[in-house]
């Protein structure tokens, strides 16, 4: 007999406590409603000194940035359009965190899905999957670890992995194999950073709802998701991102090399 499990109320959104004061904050793949810009919304509110957050869309970055500006003031953020497979785009990014003083924390949010059988899987949608997600993700590693060593920053780097890179799930061998790179990437770059006093973490989410998510996915399909998850329902963006706040933060300081789930299937 198949367990129904009630879906749970969301909980309040919790305030910020300044965990990041006066930190310079980078951000990956921002723009929409998802992890990113939920991440971007929290460093704020966290106190970050200013907030440096890019995407492939123009047109919702500048929105995202208007919207920050009049909420947080225009003075702590700067957008700028970014593909994480060019590596010149990532150096700019950089280059941009560099008018506040240089980044402080790198949050690596950037990767791209798809659905296709190994059987039909093409090189190319091997090789677009793998290069945004897991060669995306070394790019802005290196490059903030680069910057971070030269300006003699005790620095952070959070990426964002997935539960996939630990479970199997049809049509997802792209994904899983470039978002099982990241939790390793995390590892080993984690133990390259440390004698410079720079920590490298992961989280790795679940199901976490967004409006896409729900425009691309049908409500079985949603249901079925959400039954697998011990609270009967997906994250909220923001749960995520407050994860990827606390291994930013220095309540986290002797944590490197880890992948932390955020997903209630591990209840």
């Amino acid at each position: 007999m198949t367990t129904v499990r009630p879906e749970q109320p969301t909980p309040d959104y919790v305030p910020g406590h300044n965990l990041l004061a006066g930190k310079v904050v980078v951000v990956t793949a921002a723009a929409g409603a998802g992890i990113g810009a939920s991440v971007v919304r929290r460093v704020l509110e966290e106190g970050a000194k200013a907030v440096v957050f890019s995407d492939t869309h123009a047109r919702r970055l500048a929105e995202a940035e208007e919207a920050l500006a009049a909420d947080f003031g225009a003075d702590r953020v700067r957008q700028l359009v970014c593909d994480v497979t060019d590596e010149e785009q990532v150096a700019a990014l950089l280059d941009a965190a560099e008018e506040f003083g240089g980044v402080d924390i790198m949050i690596n949010n950037a990767g791209l899905g798809g659905t296709a059988s190994i059987l039909e899987m093409t090189d190319e949608q091997w090789l677009k999957v793998l290069d945004i997600t897991l060669t995306g993700t070394f790019r802005c590693v290196r490059a903030a670890g680069q910057r971070m060593v030269a300006a003699g920053k005790k620095g952070v780097i959070v990426n964002n992995a997935s539960v996939i890179g630990w479970r199997a799930q049809e049509g997802q061998a792209h994904y899983a194999a470039a978002k099982a790179g990241v939790m390793a990437l995390t590892r080993c770059s984690a133990l390259d950073l440390a004698p410079h006093g720079i920590r490298v973490n992961a989280v790795s989410p679940s199901l976490a709802m967004h409006p896409f998510l729900a425009k691309v996915t049908s409500d079985e399909l949603l249901h079925e998701l959400k039954q697998r998850e011990a609270f009967g329902r997906a994250a909220e963006p923001w749960e995520v991102a407050n994860v990827m706040v606390f291994l930013a933060s220095d309540y986290a300081s002797y944590l490197t090399g880890e992948v932390v789930s955020v997903s209630s299937q591990h209840a």
